[in-house]
């Protein structure tokens, strides 16, 4: 299981490779406004294991991930209904965007031109794997 936090753009690039097509639903969102917290449970699909899955000819693997972000001053969303908790979205890249003094705006690239965003304090993310991975059933394409 992997347990990964990132504190510079470098360490954000790593995870968003990881996160790319997960799916997510609103629900599943959960934003912490006193704890300046706001987390995702998402089903990420296992690209770091995508290679040695088609090599070794069994199922590519999806697992339940927490996606989690800290130091969060505020919380913007475009495309999502977040009075629907069962509406899905795909992640699709993470970028961060630095003010001088360290904080900046953090973005989530969803399908459908859908867009999280977040004013932060500073760069502060993880990503923790929670279940063993499943059968995905086949692989994204782009």
């Amino acid at each position: 299981p992997l347990r990964l936090t990132a504190e510079s753009t470098e360490d954000l690039s790593v995870i968003s490779a990881l996160i790319q097509d997960a799916v997510c639903k609103t629900g599943r969102v959960n934003w912490m406004q006193r704890r300046r917290r706001i987390s995702f449970l998402l089903y990420r699909f296992r690209w770091e294991d995508a290679d040695n899955a088609a090599k070794e000819r069994r199922e590519y693997e999806r697992i339940a991930t927490a996606f989690t972000v800290e130091d969060v001053l505020a919380v913007r969303s475009r495309g999502v209904d977040n009075r629907n908790k069962e509406q899905v979205f795909n992640t699709l890249s993470l970028a961060f965007e630095p003010a001088e003094d360290g904080s900046g705006v953090l973005r989530i690239a969803c399908s459908g031109d859908a867009m999280f965003e977040f004013d932060v304090e500073c760069l502060n993310v993880s990503l923790v794997d929670l279940t063993q991975p499943w059968a995905a059933g086949g692989k994204p394409e782009h």
